[in-house]
């Protein structure tokens, strides 16, 4: 009976060790199944992005977010983006975002600036990346675009579409970083149309549809047949004038022609969503590296509809397979360095 009794226990024991053991294997896979570690201490990888302003509907923020949360699913991290309804809120998002120990933290536009110089500079330990602008430390990966390269093709397209010879456009604020829009279109106009005339006006917001949709309907007035809306969200009401007058629009960063084709005509086009993904994806992968990078039109970074990518509208008849055909040919030439965009920033 003794023996039996014995016999009994071991193999309980056994049983027990093994189902320890199974169990114990199982806790392994799921741990590496759940994603990247940080710095190889076993902990999941956690990547803030810190928006210095709330989405809502601009499209720059939107996408941007969208390609965060897709590398963030993919590569297995663990994301967080946080939003900010004013500048000191997003400075204390940014310092909370340090203080909870994030390997990397992201940003965006030149509106953080400020905030990412003084955080980055008292954190030299901690690894930052900022996209659309430019932050010259060591810590910071700057990821900017050459828009002026799209925004050519888009003044070359407006100018052989024109009837009128007139063309506008909207812009959010008389600042460097917007003469990459400016100055590139002005540049593709002339080069096809040199006796086009241009307009522009300045919004001095991002976020004022009602002033844009106004400055749009006083350049229709001038006889322009075609005004470009480079205002983030204020492009709302520069759609609504065209629409109102029956005339043409274009949009920005992702393909706003599905919004209203008839009337928004063309869209310049921003991958601030496969930046976002690339950065998160380098950072996972080991390939990190601090110091500034460009997208243009050879990275695909920025484009053109019905130019450089297909779009589910129809072209309208304003624009016309001629003019695409045309400014395709463009494109090329700019990829292969036939045609050198002049970077409005660069100093002379």
């Amino acid at each position: 009976m003794k023996k039996r009794l014995m016999f009994v226990i071991t193999m309980v024991m056994v049983f027990a060790l093994l189902a320890a053991c199974s169990s114990g294997e199982s806790n392994s896979e799921q741990s590496a199944s759940n994603g990247s570690s940080a710095e190889g201490t076993g902990k999941k990888m956690k990547i803030a992005l810190v928006l210095p302003e709330e989405i809502g509907v601009n499209q720059f923020f939107v996408q941007m977010d969208e390609g965060f949360q897709k590398a963030g699913k993919e590569f297995g991290v663990e994301t967080k983006t946080i939003q900010s309804s004013d500048p000191t809120a997003f400075e204390q998002n940014m310092r909370a975002t340090v203080a909870e120990d994030y390997d990397l933290i992201i940003t965006a536009t030149f509106q953080a600036e400020d905030v990412l110089k003084q955080v980055a500079e008292e954190n030299p330990d901690k690894s930052f990346a900022i996209i659309d602008t430019s932050v010259d430390l060591p810590n910071v990966r700057s990821v900017g675009f050459r828009e002026y390269e799209a925004s050519y093709l888009l003044g070359a397209a407006a100018g052989l579409a024109t009837k009128t010879n007139v063309v506008g456009m909207v812009a959010a604020q008389d600042v460097p970083l917007l003469k990459k829009y400016s100055e590139g279109f002005k540049e593709g106009l002339a080069s096809v149309n040199p006796k086009a005339k241009f307009l522009i006006g300045y919004v001095g917001s991002f976020n004022d549809p009602a002033k844009a949709k106004e400055l749009a309907l006083v350049q229709y007035g001038q006889g322009a047949d075609f005004v470009a809306g480079a205002s983030a969200t204020s492009d709302l009401g520069v759609f609504e004038a065209a629409k109102e007058k029956n005339l043409y629009t274009s949009g920005q960063d992702t393909d706003r022609t599905v919004e209203d084709p008839d009337h928004v005509v063309l869209s310049q086009l921003k991958g601030t969503d496969a930046v976002a993904y690339e950065t998160v994806k380098d950072f996972v992968d080991g390939n990190f590296k601090f110091g500034s990078t460009a997208y243009g039109l050879k990275e695909k970074g920025v484009g053109l509809t019905f130019v450089t990518t297909d779009s589910t509208s129809k072209l309208s008849p304003f624009i016309g397979e001629d003019v695409i055909t045309r400014v395709k040919k463009i494109s090329d030439d700019i990829i292969a360095g036939k045609i050198v965009v002049k970077d409005p920033l660069a100093q002379k």
